[in-house]
């Protein structure tokens, strides 16, 4: 089994790989409380990308969940096999002569940085990281090689998590079902779905991502404290 994603197969990454300067790998594990835990704080577990694009097909939910077992089950084997892979991923890059991007979290939020997951970036020093997260306290945290968005939500318990996030200078993402406004939570909004790893460098913005309907889901239906639902003029309630 594979662990990384290497030729920009999910869409998250493909976006990203479209610069030939670069090259993004990314590793797709399936949430639950622990790899995620600030799912249930944010209420995202529901409207969760987990189920987005190929999230839909059966194999990749397998796939997905096979690796978190895993990772779960046997620790230090995972993180050996996930070495390997981003020591090959690596060399690839260098010889064919673009920048090497890894997303560990494409739908996770694991504190790579720490020694019990095997401080990977620390170890990688020749490769740019770049991940989403829920959990404030990272932020300014993580080496200089680990670049990190925190996720809003308008969750009542995620509150001070938010806070401590606009107390640093680091750019925050939020889902927008509707036009992007100028401003939210008092900063100017950037649109967030050309690349990740330029979102990265978008210090002191709120990084705008539009909400994609599921396959078959209405627009009535769209009722979420994780989604600024602006067709309802809904933004300024919620900054």
């Amino acid at each position: 089994m594979k662990l990384l994603d290497t030729s920009g197969g999910n869409m998250k990454l493909r976006k990203n790989n479209r610069d030939i300067k670069l090259r993004v790998a990314g590793l797709s594990l399936m949430p639950d409380n622990i790899i995620c835990p600030m799912r249930n704080v944010a209420q995202c577990k529901e409207p969760c990308l987990q189920y987005s694009g190929r999230g839909n097909f059966g194999n990749v939910t397998n796939a997905r969940q096979t690796k978190t077992d895993y990772y779960h089950q046997d620790r230090k084997e995972f993180l050996r096999q996930l070495s390997h892979e981003l020591t090959n991923f690596e060399k690839l890059c260098r010889t064919s002569n673009v920048e090497p991007w890894a997303r560990l979290n494409v739908i996770s939020d694991v504190q790579w940085e720490k020694t019990t997951n095997g401080a990977i970036p620390q170890a990688f020093p020749g490769i740019q990281f770049l991940d989403y997260t829920k959990v404030a306290k990272r932020l300014g945290n993580t080496p200089a090689n680990y670049n990190l968005i925190f996720s809003w939500s308008g969750a009542a318990k995620y509150k001070p998590q938010v806070r401590k996030a606009l107390a640093t200078k680091a750019p925050i993402s939020a889902v927008f079902h509707g036009p992007l406004p100028k401003t939210f939570l008092g900063r100017e909004v950037v649109d967030g779905d050309n690349s990740d790893v330029e979102n990265v460098f978008k210090f002191d913005k709120i990084i705008g991502l539009k909400y994609k309907l599921a396959k078959g889901q209405a627009i009535n239906t769209i009722d979420s404290v994780f989604i600024v639902n602006t067709t309802e003029k809904r933004a300024s309630a919620n900054s």
